[in-house]
């Protein structure tokens, strides 16, 4: 079955090509020298070469295409396909199972039994030192991409987190600073990854600097994180305008930490009361019933709750559709479960950069399964600055 899907796949793949091939000459057709002749036409094929795919090695060859034409430097003209780009070996989704099965618990030196056993025994160029090859590319990777600009961009939410990796080489923990954008379209997107000192107010501080000196001129609308960041007091100093909003996981967790066993369960069930609230009146409602049921026995656990009262209840006054989005840090913990399954199987990275890079390689591997916000279209209105009151336009209220 295997071999009859690989034999498939080498056929489409060689269709496609060839249909890339003939698309190209047919919209240059018109294009002729003096003696009438076609600029640009076919001329054979170029050599045949292996494809590593994640179903096994394909063997290609494209057709060569002869373009005669000249750019404006006097460079000749070449054809590339966007299908079989030049020295291509690997196909991208080959890059990305590499990470994912490290970050799954597979040793460097268990590569090759573990991909010959997905691709086949004769899967070339995926040995231990190639696997640290492409270690040390991701790594010039993620700093290249650390410094790219964010000039013209806006980001519209934050998410933050502080994860924590165990890395062989280091006597600490390393925090790693994590955020999490969605841009005006709705779109999510990672802002910056970040070794940090603990989740203190200094890292944050350095990191946001950082996004500024990028080109980030104006701070997010809201950025929702855990109440026990560092983050709060550097965001007041970096992006004054920001408003902050506390998870609800996180704050449940917390509250419910601090109450006997035999409380909790009714106990989650009233602080789901107060965030699931259709009204903001509703929610403040809610919030008092906790306060005066369980002040009395357990005065830890409602302070923990009272203290961040403003900060947990300021998604009513953004789009309803957007609230499942702002009351957690939810973007950011499904993304990094893998993470910390890795972190579980293993004794971690062995360096803090190797580290920052597998995250990020991981992260842009699974971004491209993020969905939009629901309500994309709102978040314009949000940031003209509309008014919204219980989830709704004011005007339209």
């Amino acid at each position: 079955m295997t071999e009859v899907l690989r034999l498939g796949a080498q056929r489409m793949l060689l269709d496609a090509i060839e249909a890339e091939v003939e698309e190209y000459i047919a919209a240059h057709g018109h294009l002729r020298d003096e003696k009438d002749r076609r600029i640009v036409v076919r001329n054979g094929y170029q050599p045949e070469r292996g494809i590593l795919s994640p179903i096994g090695p394909l063997q290609v060859r494209r057709p060569r295409v002869d373009d005669r034409r000249f750019d404006e430097e006097g460079n000749r003209i070449r054809f590339t396909s966007a299908i079989l780009p030049p020295y291509l070996r690997k196909t991208k989704s080959i890059e990305d199972l590499v990470p994912w099965l490290y970050l799954k618990g597979i040793s460097t030196g268990a590569f090759p039994e573990a991909l010959g056993s997905l691709l086949g025994e004769n899967a070339p160029g995926l040995s231990a030192t190639t696997v640290c090859r492409l270690k040390e590319q991701w790594i010039e990777e993620f700093k290249t991409w650390q410094e790219s600009s964010l000039a013209g961009k806006r980001y519209v939410y934050f998410w933050v987190d502080g994860i924590y990796f165990n890395i062989r080489l280091t006597e600490d923990r390393p925090c790693v600073l994590v955020i999490l954008g969605a841009t005006e379209d709705g779109k999510k997107e990672l802002v910056a990854i970040q070794e940090g000192c603990r989740e203190s107010e200094e890292s944050w501080r350095e990191l946001l600097l950082k996004l500024k000196a990028r080109g980030l001129t104006a701070g997010p609308k809201v950025a929702v994180g855990d109440g026990a960041l560092g983050f709060w007091k550097a965001l007041r100093k970096v992006f004054a305008g920001t408003k902050p909003q506390r998870c609800w996981v996180h704050k449940t967790a917390n509250v419910l930490d601090k109450l006997p066993k035999k409380v909790q369960p009714a106990a989650k069930k009233h602080l789901h009361e107060i965030y699931l609230a259709e009204t903001r009146k509703d929610a403040e409602k809610a919030f008092d019933f906790f306060v005066d049921l369980y002040d009395a026995k357990h005065p830890k656990a409602v302070e923990c709750l009272k203290k961040d009262r403003e900060a947990l209840l300021a998604f009513y006054d953004f789009p309803a559709e957007h609230w499942m989005h702002l009351r957690t840090t939810n973007p950011i913990e499904s993304t990094f479960a893998s993470v910390r399954l890795r972190t579980d199987k293993t004794k971690g990275a062995g360096s803090v950069d190797a580290c920052l890079a597998m995250v990020f390689r991981l992260v842009m591997s699974a971004s491209r399964g993020w969905r939009r916000l629901r309500g994309s279209e709102l978040l314009s209105d949000v940031v003209k600055g509309v008014k919204f009151k219980d989830g709704v336009k004011e005007d339209a209220a």
